[in-house]
């Protein structure tokens, strides 16, 4: 049941919910004249490269080293062992698969990761496969965590679930992905499927087994599996945002 009380709650939020709307109630696009752009070009050139990095906002890379070489190659050895199905071994026996919705808070175990995403071949539906695996890079913050990105392609030619065959090349976006190591080098978290930039390819926004669906005609039935649509109550309550900001702009132009 919907409280007005929350309402409140999300108040000092309002500012981001409102983001998506600002369109609405902003001035047209300012175009620049040349002037200004050398200004603004200007600006930039008088910036210290070296004061900027030194800026305690940027952080720097995880070093490279033989470790970290080893690691990254790792990974690949993970990926190009069918993400460990040819290789069980890979796997820690603390293994967990997580993606943005598959697995649930806890993710897969080891054996379940192994039957269910051994049980699947998708490249039977896409003889063309491309996971388009990517950006290796060793974690600053968890030196035991490689993350990479994908960006998925493949065309639909065979049977996928219950879709046939569409002939209709699905493209994802970018998809950020990691495996985290224990000591003895073996996997003990694969995480992946969390898009980067959701207006990319074809699918709605979305990755992993969903967004090929999606493109090629025939998404799963809940909403987790479908593209993004905005809830009743955040229309309502951005509704009610853009309505008080034009409002208070009126109140403003009153007091000119």
């Amino acid at each position: 049941m919907f409280r007005p009380l929350y309402l409140l709650a999300l108040l000092p939020f309002l500012p981001l919910l409102l983001l998506p709307f600002a369109s609405s109630f902003m001035p047209p696009t300012l175009v620049f004249p040349p002037s200004s752009l050398s200004a603004a070009l200007a600006a930039e050139a008088e910036i210290d490269d070296r004061e900027l990095l030194a800026d305690p906002m940027f952080l720097p890379d995880a070093p490279e080293s033989p470790r970290s070489e080893e690691l990254v190659m790792k990974a690949r050895r993970y990926l190009y062992m069918n993400q460990g199905i040819d290789a069980p071994d890979m796997l820690a026996d603390e293994f967990r698969f997580m993606g943005p919705v598959v697995g649930g808070e806890q993710g897969l175990g080891r054996d379940e990761y192994l039957q269910a995403v051994g049980g699947f071949d998708i490249r039977t539906a896409f003889p063309d496969l491309s996971p388009g695996f990517h950006h290796f890079r060793v974690d600053p913050f968890e030196p035991d965590r490689v993350w990479f990105t994908s960006r998925a392609s493949g065309t639909h030619l065979g049977q996928f679930l219950y879709a046939k065959p569409t002939g209709i090349k699905f493209e994802t976006p970018p998809q950020a992905c990691s495996l985290l190591f224990d000591e003895s080098g073996r996997v003990k978290k694969y995480t992946i499927g969390h898009v980067m930039e959701r207006s990319i390819g074809n699918t709605g926004g979305l990755g992993g087994i969903f967004g090929p669906l999606v493109a090629v005609g025939s998404p799963l039935p809940f909403p987790e599996a479908r593209p993004y649509r905005m809830s009743k109550r955040f229309r309502m309550f951005t509704f009610a945002g853009s309505v008080a900001q034009r409002f208070a702009k009126k109140k403003e132009v009153g007091k000119e």
